[in-house]
């Protein structure tokens, strides 16, 4: 399972370019059984990102235009009457797929986004009063568009701490846009994924036994002290909540599987604590106004805390 899981992991790096680091944090994401949102300017390969890892997984696949005017039903499902056979039937929405891409979730009202929000959680829908289970593999990333702040409805604290990681898509390096341009140009780029390198059922037996990767007691506290010292440093104002702690322990399994290791180490949970608290928490006016990003705030932060030998 180990060699089919790096053969994926190969295969979306050569079709997605420039963004090693983020293929790798996203599919550690549906590995830990947890959501993303994925944040960068239009025309960054975003969408193509998503799909190809869907198409990679052999999962099905769904998108959703996020507009102000969209309704809750037109995500999860409604109830239509059947003239022809007098009765009412369950037509069950897009939020019924192995990957969803919910693009440009602030554009909609926070009424759609919690209906959203909701399956995320219980990973469930109620459709007049009928529960349904969505399927075992859902795996949902919401995009953001960074510059554009008209007619948006940003998600509140609350509901961006259900995401397990916050993914910034930055613009690839001039060798590396470059290297795009030209295989576009002369028609060279590799096609998008085809061949599905991962089924279902070898996916969800690789998550089970990502759950036999050792976190030792030492590595939990240490992710402990990371995010405690969220909630005591002058320069956050609102620290990150236990959810946070879940978080990064479970994505440092994963990424320590996709590292071929059977253990977690501090470097792993180092690795994955900018993407797991950047969107937990605020940072004080004062630190805003010096000009100080999260991220580094972040990045300090777990530089201070004493790594376990």
């Amino acid at each position: 399972m180990r060699e089919q899981l790096n053969a994926l992991l190969e295969r979306y790096e050569t079709q997605i370019l420039g963004q090693p680091k983020n293929t790798k944090l996203l599919l550690s994401a549906i590995l830990s059984d947890g959501h993303v949102l994925l944040e960068g300017v239009p025309g960054t390969g975003k969408t193509q990102m998503v799909r190809t890892l869907a198409a990679l997984l052999g999962g099905t696949f769904n998108r959703i235009q996020f507009t102000p005017d969209l309704l809750p039903s037109d995500i999860t499902g409604s109830e239509i009457y059947n003239m022809k056979d007098g009765g009412f039937e369950t037509l069950k929405g897009p939020i019924f797929t192995n990957v969803l891409l919910a693009d440009e979730i602030n554009r909609t009202p926070a009424k759609t986004q919690a209906a959203l929000l909701e399956a995320m959680e219980e990973k469930q829908v109620t459709i007049h009063g009928t529960t349904y289970n969505l399927p075992d593999v859902f795996f949902v990333v919401a995009t953001q568009n960074p510059i554009e702040f008209e007619g948006t409805y940003p998600l509140p604290e609350a509901q961006q701490d259900r995401f397990l990681f916050k993914l910034k898509i930055d613009f690839p390096s001039f060798e590396e846009e470059t290297d795009v341009l030209k295989q576009v140009i002369e028609g060279t780029l590799a096609p998008s994924a085809s061949e599905v390198l991962l089924d279902m059922d070898t996916f969800l037996a690789i998550k089970k036994d990502i759950e036999k990767v050792t976190l030792h007691e030492d590595v939990l506290g240490y992710i402990m002290q990371i995010v405690r010292q969220t909630r005591t440093t002058e320069s956050i104002r609102f620290g990150a909540s236990t959810r946070a702690a879940i978080s990064i322990g479970r994505a440092a399994k994963a990424w320590a599987y996709l590292t071929d290791r059977d253990y977690v180490t501090p470097d792993d949970v180092k690795m994955v604590a900018v993407p797991a608290l950047r969107h937990r928490i605020q940072i004080s006016p004062h630190m805003e106004l010096e000009g100080v990003t999260i991220d580094q705030i972040v990045e300090e932060l777990v530089g201070a805390v004493t790594v376990p030998r």
